[in-house]
């Protein structure tokens, strides 16, 4: 049975060895064994690698120029850059220092993205800190908020889905509850919403009396009373300062020539 021929002889021409994986030698494209794969092994034509013999104290010494131009460095011990493998100085030795032909430049889109993002961190480094007030009644804040309102409101069950809006209601200051979350009919007045929250949290009521006081429901930025007659539907498509659905609201006593809340971060900060 003929014998296979595989693998191929190191070119060195001490070495010789047959090697079944050689290395083919991407500067003089010769073929090695595993020892002599490196430039600076099989005295690479390709390496700019130059030994110099001077005299040391009466012996002879070997020394190693570095090959980056404009230096006249020189080394006892030869110092190979593992990217382009060429010899170097100390100082030289290092990617950046010695400009390497192998060094990975960040593409310029790369480049412009991590100015971007490096221009973003600066501006959110010297921005003032958003308020709690501004993020939870933000549009985002308050789809996130839904989701969790739905599996803790209280409201009439009966009321189809479609027609439902949920609200974080803050009860009136004094209290013993600070919030309660709700969801009402999107149809209802202003007025028969600040009812049935009334309803729910077991709140005085004395809308129907025209020297009391009365409760009333408040926008969550301006602190503005809104109308009784006007819908809740009209202020969640409202396009100036809506509600949002599964945002904030305020439910408190205003006396009669009152107009609204003043300090409404008071009803959202800690308790």
């Amino acid at each position: 049975m003929a014998e296979l021929d595989i693998g191929r002889h190191c070119v060195v021409e001490d070495c010789k060895q047959k090697d079944f994986l050689p290395f083919i030698c991407d500067g003089c494209s010769e073929v090695f064994c595993v020892e002599h794969r490196r430039r600076d092994s099989h005295s690479c034509s390709e390496v700019c690698v130059q030994k110099e013999t001077v005299k040391c104290g009466g012996n002879t010494c070997t020394s190693y120029p570095c090959t980056y131009h404009g230096c006249n460095g020189k080394e006892l011990l030869p110092v190979v850059c593992s990217h382009c493998e060429k010899h170097f100085c100390l100082a030289h030795r290092h990617q950046d220092a010695h400009e390497c032909e192998k060094l990975e430049v960040p593409k310029p889109r790369m480049a412009a993205t991590q100015q971007l993002v490096k221009e973003i961190v600066e501006s959110k480094k010297s921005a003032p800190a958003r308020g709690r007030r501004g993020a939870r009644n933000s549009e985002t804040a308050a789809k996130v908020a839904l989701m969790k309102l739905k599996l803790h409101a209280v409201g009439d069950k009966s009321l189809p889905q479609t027609e439902r809006t949920y609200f974080q209601v803050f009860l009136p200051k004094g209290g013993t509850e600070k919030s309660k979350p709700i969801f009402f009919c999107s149809k209802w007045s202003v007025g028969k919403v600040v009812d049935y929250a009334a309803s729910l949290a077991s709140l005085k009521n004395n809308n129907n009396i025209l020297t009391a006081k009365k409760l009333r429901l408040c926008h969550p930025l301006s602190g503005e009373a809104l109308q009784m007659d006007s819908t809740l539907e009209s202020w969640v498509s409202n396009t100036e300062c809506p509600l949002y659905n599964g945002g904030n609201v305020i439910l408190e006593y205003l006396d009669n020539d009152c107009k609204g809340v003043d300090d409404v971060n008071s009803y959202f900060g800690s308790p």
